[in-house]
């Protein structure tokens, strides 16, 4: 296979990254974040950054408790909520719905180290249950990706595990249910089919960590990890 051929890979990531106020702010609340477009306050590359979100939720007492949690953080400024915008009421997937605009320290971002290795996203961010779901293009070749998303944790002290791919060869979508399980250990087998029966890798996701780990009887960190693991050896192609 060609660069051409095999370059060009669209991915669906499922990332966590530290202090990041929209991850805060969803794990603890029922609430949800569409981050929708961030531009720099000035010319100097220590500027802070202003974005455009939509908090959304099944009720508005949700949407609230959801933006009190983004104003307590230490790592939001002050929110300023938009009249509604053209298109962003229709995007996102709650019911009840808030707009606002929020300026941060860009350090916090964690774009740029995607960019950085080669990841392009081509739509808003979504941030659930403590979790950001990123819509990206790779720009190198498939067997490239692993290492470079490795590279992406080390820089940002991320975790990033990965929902779907799609390359310029393949027909349709192939998610992560339709790979091979082979290479699993059984303990991984069992947390990755526990995973996708429950709709962990639907969206909006069926059940989150916590309770998925609650109904294995095993920790949080335990299923991330078999989680993680399972991710990483499904992706790989060999």
């Amino acid at each position: 296979m060609s660069h051409t051929d095999s370059a060009g890979a669209r991915l669906t990531l499922d990332l966590w990254h530290p202090n990041c106020w929209a991850i805060e702010a969803t794990d603890r609340t029922d609430g949800g974040i569409l981050a929708h477009t961030v531009q720099q306050t000035g010319q100097s590359p220590t500027a802070s950054v202003n974005g455009v979100f939509t908090a959304y939720g099944a009720t508005t007492s949700a949407v609230e408790d959801c933006l009190d949690a983004i104003h307590a953080s230490p790592h939001a400024g002050e929110i300023q909520e938009l009249q509604a915008r053209v298109g962003h009421k229709r995007d996102a997937p709650g019911t009840a719905v808030r707009q606002f605009l929020l300026e941060y320290d860009p350090d916090e971002l964690v774009c740029p180290t995607l960019l950085e290795h080669g990841f392009v996203h081509s739509a808003p961010v979504r941030i659930e249950d403590g979790r950001e779901r990123w819509q990206v293009s790779f720009t190198g070749e498939r067997p490239e990706i692993r290492s470079a998303l490795d590279s992406v944790e080390a820089a940002a002290d991320a975790d990033v595990s990965v929902e779907s791919i799609v390359t310029p060869d393949s027909d349709s979508e192939r998610s992560v249910r339709e790979l091979r399980t082979d290479s699993l250990t059984p303990a991984q087998r069992r947390a990755f089919e526990a995973a996708r029966e429950a709709g962990y890798y639907q969206w909006p996701r069926g059940i989150s960590v916590r309770e998925l780990a609650s109904q294995m009887d095993i920790s949080k960190t335990t299923l991330l990890e078999h989680l993680r693991t399972a991710e990483s050896k499904l992706l790989d192609p060999e």
